[in-house]
């Protein structure tokens, strides 16, 4: 396997991750907002709760890492956003205190949390709003 030939494209498959796990992200703040995707639930949400400002930050937050925008800061608060989903509504729902994401249901919780703590150091990758400013900073300077 060549290497080289794979290293070429990780800008690309950084921004393939960022924009499909922003528009799965989003899919829950709309699904808590508006009922969309149709759960059986959600739509109706209280703005002032702790399900309201999960519901807008997993909307506009996601939104921001779908176009890469702010990618590390809002990445980093919403890394912070999923650890608090996890350690204080999936691991105590199960009653015990399970912490075994499988069995507390907090299994996306966990992988949205390190999804984006990884955007927070590596970046937007390719195609981001972030890049593009990036890159207009740099042909200005020089």
């Amino acid at each position: 396997m060549n290497l080289e030939a794979l290293n070429r494209y990780q800008p690309q498959a950084l921004a393939v991750l960022r924009i499909v796990a922003a528009l799965c992200f989003m899919a829950h703040g709309t699904q808590k907002m508006f009922g969309f995707p149709a759960s059986g639930g959600g739509g109706g949400f209280e703005l002032f709760s702790l399900m309201g400002l999960a519901a807008v930050l997993e909307v506009f937050g996601g939104l921001a890492i779908l176009l890469g925008v702010f990618t590390r800061p809002v990445a980093f608060i919403l890394a912070g956003q999923m650890a608090y989903a996890f350690w204080f509504v999936h691991v105590p729902m199960m009653g015990q205190g399970n912490i075994i994401p499988v069995a507390n249901g907090g299994d996306g919780a966990v992988l949205f949390c390190f999804v984006f703590l990884y955007l927070v150091f590596a970046g937007p990758g390719a195609w981001s709003v972030d890049e593009i400013l990036k890159s207009r900073r740099s042909f200005a300077t020089a």
